[in-house]
């Protein structure tokens, strides 16, 4: 079965802890990075390490919760190779792994009730990338990412150059 890291903030908790007995019982290896509690947390980091984790090929998919999983979404798409989907329906679920080849799935905990949460999880992990003229576009989507690190990566080299130049004007 599939390596899956899961992370959340305090309102996907509850739905987070069931989703890691669900797919206990299923056979996953589920990696689980917080929140541990209830207790106001903020999403972020937690979502970035999920995401990390799927990257850096600890995990084969990565899921997050939140109270609507869009912040959670949000977060973990900006760890570079990430592809997270916000899916509150079937519909979604299916279409971003079979299309977009999602790899963290993004759920909000409430959003949907545990049913069909449960249902979406299992549509998504069920899904194959269909491949095609998706995988072109997908690949599309990857050349943004590695663009847009390159011209951060040159902007951060300017922005250095420049700082060091300032500190070789002679003072008056």
């Amino acid at each position: 079965m599939s390596r899956i890291a899961i992370g959340s903030d305090h309102a996907g908790f509850d739905l987070k802890q069931h989703f890691v007995g669900v797919l206990q019982q299923h056979g996953h290896v589920v990696h689980d990075l917080g929140t541990h509690s209830t207790e106001s947390c903020d999403y972020p980091p937690i979502c970035a390490a999920v995401g990390r984790a799927v990257r850096d090929g600890d995990a084969d998919l990565g899921i997050v919760i939140g109270g609507s999983g869009q912040g959670e979404q949000l977060a973990a798409n900006k760890v570079h190779g990430v592809r997270a989907a916000l899916c509150n329906d079937l519909y979604t679920a299916r279409m971003a792994r079979q299309h977009n080849d999602a790899n963290v799935l993004s759920i909000g905990g409430r959003v949907v009730g545990t049913g069909l949460a449960e249902e979406i999880l299992a549509v998504f992990l069920a899904t194959a990338f269909e491949g095609g003229r998706h995988a072109r576009r997908v690949e599309q989507l990857m050349q943004i990412e590695r663009d847009e690190a390159a011209s951060d990566h040159e902007a951060a080299n300017d922005h250095e150059a420049a700082n060091d130049h300032e500190h070789d004007q002679p003072e008056h």
